[in-house]
């Protein structure tokens, strides 16, 4: 029997490893809270260094899964798709797609390959995929050079930057001048739609975990982007003078489906109304405000509660649309919430669909979710879902 149980910090960053490596594309909010977090618990516990660094690595890392640049208009028929889907790495750009789906989304230019390259002091960058469906914005960076580290997303921390506390090892330890540091991290991009400066209170930039040399960008809320522009990403790199910049034209055929019911529904104290609901070829996303505490069950009373309301979207064929994030933090849910979430998205000619809001069961004590590990198929499992029928919403789809 293991007579060192492992500490509460422990096992919140495994779990937060855990919730990272089976995203899709977390949210750059998301990753802000969780990088203040560790940087907090970091400062209290000095004798955590390696697991910190670990970990703080792992969070600026939190990014979505594009590919691996083999995708170019009129390149990939739908058997080639259907073969990608399966490999590991590059099939996770068409994550939730059918192979005609993904021909559709190449089709219409939502997915494109610039493989544009930019060489300086023997490091060549490369933009290797962009996808823009009227939604979110990513694209994807490639490094090639020798000698290169591990991890490609710029590790240290300006030297100007406040800490709560100085005198931090770690903090110091990666508090290096510029003239000191490794060779070869990418510097965060500036990225710009004819030639201004992206307008976006939710983005993200990190690492792609599933492909060495690799780095993911995403931008989203971005409705009020044409669906013919420019777009252009600058950067450095350490230890390299000189500037990379590409700049690609982007043309979308924008089919997407938008409704904005504004219905709400009511169960107690609890409501929530839903604003938008937007569906293209590649991605769904639900806009909605809640307010009220949330209804608990019997089961969810005494020394167990509710976690904050998460939202399944079903479509009219009874299939589950699977939300490309889920997050959760272990602390008393708020009474209102902004959500604005992605999902999969919705089958071709989808009539309608349901709205189904459900909790999760806790511990107060702790906040950990009851039920969350390791299920019989391998696969991480978050909790049994309570769903509240009453508060179930069908909304059609304007096709």
């Amino acid at each position: 029997m293991d007579k060192h149980p492992t500490p509460p910090y422990e096992r919140e960053m495994d779990q937060l490893e855990n919730w990272i490596n089976e995203s899709v594309m977390p949210r750059d909010s998301m990753s802000d809270q969780i990088m203040k977090e560790i940087e907090k618990r970091a400062m209290q516990r000095k004798t955590t260094k390696s697991k910190f660094a670990k970990q703080a690595v792992l969070a600026a890392s939190v990014v979505g899964i594009l590919g691996t640049g083999v995708v170019g208009a009129g390149f990939v028929s739908p058997t080639m798709a259907a073969t990608l889907k399966q490999i590991p790495g590059i099939g996770s750009i068409f994550y939730g797609l059918s192979s005609d789906e993904i021909q559709t989304a190449v089709d219409k230019g939502i997915l494109s390959h610039p493989n544009e390259s930019v060489t300086h002091d023997g490091i060549t960058l490369t933009l290797s995929d962009v996808l823009y469906d009227g939604t979110r914005l990513s694209f994807s960076i490639e490094r090639q050079g020798e000698n290169m580290p591990e991890t490609f997303m710029n590790p240290y921390i300006p030297m100007d930057a406040k800490t709560e506390n100085s005198d931090d090892e770690w903090v110091k330890a990666h508090k290096v001048p510029e003239k000191d540091q490794l060779k070869g991290y990418l510097k965060r991009p500036e990225v710009l739609i004819n030639d201004k400066k992206v307008d976006s209170q939710r983005f993200m930039f990190g690492d792609d975990p599933r492909k060495n040399n690799s780095v993911i960008g995403e931008y989203m809320q971005l409705d009020s982007l044409p669906d013919e522009f420019d777009l252009t990403v600058r950067t450095s790199v350490t230890g390299v003078d000189g500037s990379y910049e590409f700049k690609v034209p982007v043309k979308v055929d924008n089919t997407m489906i938008a409704v904005q019911p504004n219905e709400t529904k009511t169960s107690g104290s609890f409501s929530y109304t839903v604003k938008e609901l937007n569906s293209t070829s590649t991605t769904t996303r639900l806009v909605l405000d809640s307010t009220g505490e949330v209804p608990a069950s019997p089961e969810q009373t005494g020394e167990y509660a509710p976690t904050m309301m998460y939202y399944d979207i079903v479509d009219d064929q009874g299939n589950v649309i699977e939300q490309r994030q889920f997050g959760y933090f272990y602390s008393k849910p708020r009474t209102k919430y902004h959500v604005d979430e992605l999902y999969n998205a919705l089958k071709p000619n989808t009539k309608y669909v349901t709205i189904k809001p459900f909790t999760l069961t806790v511990k107060p004590a702790d906040w950990s979710i009851v039920g969350e590990g390791m299920g019989s198929d391998g696969k991480h499992k978050r909790g049994d879902k309570t769903y509240i029928k009453e508060l179930e919403m069908k909304i059609p789809l304007n096709n």
